[in-house]
């Protein structure tokens, strides 16, 4: 059965900084668009950033440009959320996603891509 397993959330204040894993298992992840989602109390998700299966291609929501990177070891078969200058509005619980590439578009921020999820891990940012 395909797992994928979020740590890294927590508490931190306006500014600071947290780097999200997911590690997955019993797939390979070089076969596999992954993006990381986040939903907020009373929102729907959000896609915040995608990759494709080599690295070469990364995508992010407007919101946190310039801000988090998305990043991927498929060696150690894990995805990074590396995010910086947090605020506010960042607080959600956050989710990896994994689907089979295929050809076509790839419409990275739309939940219904994806064939696999996480269980979340909650980040909280403080003014």
């Amino acid at each position: 059965q395909v797992q994928l397993v979020e740590s890294g959330g927590g508490s931190v204040q306006a500014g600071g900084a947290l780097r999200l894993s997911c590690a997955t298992s019993r797939i390979t992840p070089s076969a596999y668009d992954m993006a990381w989602f986040r939903q907020a109390p009373g929102k729907e998700r959000e896609g915040v950033a995608g990759i494709s299966p080599s690295g070469d291609s990364v995508l992010y929501t407007d919101s946190v440009k310039g801000r988090f990177t998305i990043s991927r070891d498929n060696a150690k078969k894990t995805l990074y959320l590396q995010m910086n200058g947090l605020k506010p509005e960042d607080t959600a619980i956050y989710y990896c996603a994994a689907r089979l590439w295929r050809r076509g578009t790839w419409s990275w921020y739309s939940p219904s891509q994806y064939n696999y999820w996480g269980q979340g891990t909650q980040v909280t940012v403080s003014s």
